[in-house]
């Protein structure tokens, strides 16, 4: 899977090295100040590397590891060098060298089993209030313990729903009564399954007013991004081509498959492709699958009447809550979607722009909120503030790792700033309304 022989690092390093203007936007940089860790510096340092003039030693893994992928480098390079894509090669290659840790490969291995999964989400769910101080209305937990391990130490995660979106509705919708119904398909990402349920009933409730039929595919799997940008292409594979070769026996009869996260739907509509650059068999069944993927909010602005329902029939009883939106860099970098979000939201919040809203919100992966979870957390306290800055009530962000990180990020401080999902606050939105 070398997709990284596609470069000419001669070329690319002679070009990349004399701009710098990715410099300004990366994330990591920001933090360390580090030539080495700057775009620029991975592009110099992973030629090296391809010509054997660089060991894959331990300090090249810290740097290669250090980079948080948001792709911000690649929206503002001059010659569109796909930094992310390179790296996320060289990640195999170390995995390869230095193995995973246990727990990575133990996350992984339960991504690839969901029956296994859903056994430790209910295992989860009985025991977590042992472990964790649940606060349902910031939608967050902080550990009993505060021990002195930084990856621990008052940290805000998520947790357990009672059952998982997946396990909770029946797998056909009907909701249209015409002999022709526009029927989607709903992936909903892990995430939004065992954690952030609220998302997926949000979106059937928005589908039911839209009288779209709904299936929801029960045997679908994790869309393999959090293996993907650790290295673990042995798991990418597997998931991939699960879920392909069960997409497939329904793709035919749904218009679309519609995804309320950015992430997940950007590894299918993109990923998939870089992964099976090298398996054209495998690149064209993805084909027919990822044409018909969309993150949620652009399918419904571009495919339904949802704008208008939402701008006619608003209740003007109601005050507007004061919201400001995060793009998450695997929705407005890399699928340009930003304003669709923002038009199905503003006739019913005041929505007020945070600075630099598209700025990386420090997540980054599973090693980032790992072994790398102090440049997170540097990364999401600007976030934090950004958001605290504008005094909204709701921070919004079409992306669960997203909500994960700011949460994190918010919880850190007091304030009563929540995280909702721009489907939740459209739904919300259109429970109001007058049918």
């Amino acid at each position: 899977m070398p997709y990284t022989n596609k470069f000419d690092y001669t070329t690319i390093s002679d070009d990349c090295i004399k701009c710098g203007k990715c410099k300004s936007v990366c994330p990591i940089f920001s933090i360390t100040s580090d030539e080495t860790q700057s775009p620029r510096g991975f592009i110099d340092l992973l030629g090296a590397y391809k010509r054997d003039q660089l060991a894959l030693d331990k300090n090249s893994k810290k740097i290669f590891e250090s980079c948080f992928l948001c792709t911000s480098c690649v929206e503002v390079c001059p010659n569109s060098l796909p930094t992310d894509i390179i790296i996320e090669q060289v990640r195999y290659d170390i995995k390869k060298k230095f193995g995973l840790a246990w727990y990575k490969r133990l996350f992984f291995y339960l991504l690839r089993n969901r029956k296994i999964m859903d056994f430790v989400a209910r295992l989860g769910y009985v025991f977590q209030t042992c472990g964790i101080k649940i606060d349902e209305q910031k939608r967050g937990a902080k550990f009993r313990l505060n021990l002195p391990l930084q990856v621990i130490k008052d940290r805000t995660v998520p947790y357990a729903s009672r059952v998982s979106f997946l396990n909770s509705h029946d797998e056909f919708i009907k909701n249209s009564t015409t002999t022709n119904p526009v029927k989607v398909a709903v992936f909903i990402g892990c995430m939004g399954n065992y954690a952030y349920t609220d998302i997926g009933k949000s979106l059937l409730k928005i589908l039911k007013r839209l009288s779209i039929d709904v299936m929801i595919p029960k045997e679908q799997l994790c869309c393999g991004a959090p293996a993907y940008f650790t290295g673990d292409f042995d798991t990418v594979d597997y998931l991939v081509k699960q879920n392909i070769t069960y997409f497939e026996t329904f793709i035919d009869d749904i218009d679309a498959i519609i995804v309320p996260e950015a992430t997940c739907s950007a590894m299918i509509r993109l990923d998939w492709e870089h992964y099976l650059h090298d398996q054209p068999s495998w690149a064209k069944r993805a084909k027919k699958i990822t044409t018909k993927t969309f993150i949620a909010t652009k399918w419904l602005y571009d495919n339904t009447k949802l704008k208008d329902i939402l701008q006619k029939d608003s209740d003007i009883n109601i005050d507007k809550l004061n919201i400001t939106y995060h793009d998450p860099c695997h929705s407005k970098k890399m699928q340009d979607v930003y304003k669709e979000p923002r038009e199905l939201l503003k006739d019913n919040y005041d929505i007020i722009e945070m600075k630099d809203a598209s700025q990386c919100c420090g997540f980054g992966g599973v090693t980032m909120q790992s072994s790398n979870y102090g440049y997170a957390t540097q990364i999401g306290g600007t976030k934090a503030q950004n958001i605290l800055n504008t005094k909204a009530d709701i921070v919004s962000a079409e992306c669960s790792a997203c909500s994960m990180q700011i949460t994190d990020s918010l919880g850190r401080s007091e304030n009563t700033v929540v995280f909702k999902n721009p489907i939740e606050l459209i739904a919300e939105a259109l429970k109001e309304k007058k049918i």
